[in-house]
């Protein structure tokens, strides 16, 4: 009992609060999942800046690398916090071990395969929907993600939603191409590949959810086995890409403040991770993908604030503002248990 005391300095999912929760046939949110949305959101605007930092103003050219260095860092910090028995991994007392190979039994690691596979796909084609198309339709777009997840989890976990939550889930979609009326230049394969990021989006939030449910594992049991299972495929994705020797002949690689912004960005990318793996298992896939329009909408806000040059139109304005109001109503509805 002391070192399970012991490991709940950090917050962290619980399946069995959640499964007492849903007993009790209330779907508002608590105040555990309030806290969890707004570390996402905030963590989030932070990593954007950080990332932004990296590959803008230090011109990096490899995300890839970037991407490995943040899962390498995550696991680093889970395998140190658990070393010192500041978390577990799993939802249940354990045996104790440090062996970074039994942290996580194999026979678990195959339970959460689909989850891993969802989130590099997740991964590769939101890279190649970046690349495919410009970045207010882009956006626009990538806000439909909503309809796709509560399909997802509906398939997935059986999800169903009030009207209240779908009439705002609507709002949300409408003000999202409202906003990108103005661009709507047709190109098929780019629209197909963002539709197709958006599909892996939903399949990956609604794997969190049913797979954390499922597998006894915690936020950080999750992370580490995503990690485990990600990595060495990744590191052989970049190997293949020829990236690795990119960085090693970057001109900036030994600059203290590219050092500096590479380890805030690795740092909160490990908070953002941990922050979607709980906002998801605490509240929904859906309340999440919600929190990723609010943070979409909060990171343009800051960004005109910062540095300015976006010009002024109507239509785009009152589209944002109707993803905002969507996003605000549901997040009315989920906390009155609507």
């Amino acid at each position: 009992m002391a070192s399970m005391e012991k490991n709940q300095r950090l917050p962290v999912f619980d399946s069995m609060e959640k499964e007492e929760n849903e007993k009790k046939g209330s779907s508002a949110m608590t105040s555990k999942g309030v806290y969890a949305a707004i570390s996402y959101m905030a963590s989030a605007v932070l990593l954007v800046l950080f990332n932004k930092a990296a590959l803008s103003s230090y011109n990096f050219p490899c995300a890839n690398v970037i991407t490995l260095l943040q899962m390498t860092c995550s696991l680093v910090i889970l395998y140190a916090l658990n070393y010192w028995k500041i978390i577990s991994f799993t939802t249940e007392p354990q045996t104790t071990t440090n062996n970074p190979a039994t942290l996580v039994p194999l026979k678990t690691l195959v339970h959460t395969l689909p989850l891993a596979i969802s989130y590099l796909l997740y991964m590769l084609v939101t890279m190649e929907s970046v690349r495919a198309i410009n970045v207010p339709m882009y956006t626009t777009l990538r806000r439909t993600t909503v309809a796709f997840t509560m399909v997802v989890e509906y398939f997935l976990t059986g999800a169903k939603h009030s009207y209240s939550v779908v009439g705002s889930v609507g709002i949300i979609i409408l003000g999202a191409f409202v906003a990108g009326a103005r661009d709507l230049a047709f190109d098929a394969y780019a629209y197909a590949v963002v539709f197709v990021a958006n599909i892996c989006t939903a399949i990956y939030l609604a794997s969190i959810a049913r797979i954390g449910k499922s597998s006894g594992l915690n936020t950080f049991g999750l992370m580490w086995s995503n990690g485990i299972i990600c990595g060495p495929i990744l590191l052989f994705w970049t190997l293949i890409r020829g990236d690795l020797g990119l960085l090693i002949n970057f001109p900036h690689l030994f600059s203290l403040g590219f050092q500096v912004v590479m380890l805030l960005s690795c740092i909160m990318a490990f908070l953002i991770n941990y922050c979607v793996f709980w906002n998801t298992t605490l509240n929904s896939a859906l309340t999440q993908t919600i929190c990723g329009n609010l943070k979409d909408l909060f990171t343009v806000g800051l960004g005109w604030l910062l540095f300015g040059g976006l010009p002024f139109d109507l239509v785009n304005v009152v589209g944002q503002s109707l993803g905002f109001f969507g996003s605000c109503l549901y997040a009315y509805c989920k906390l009155r248990g609507k």
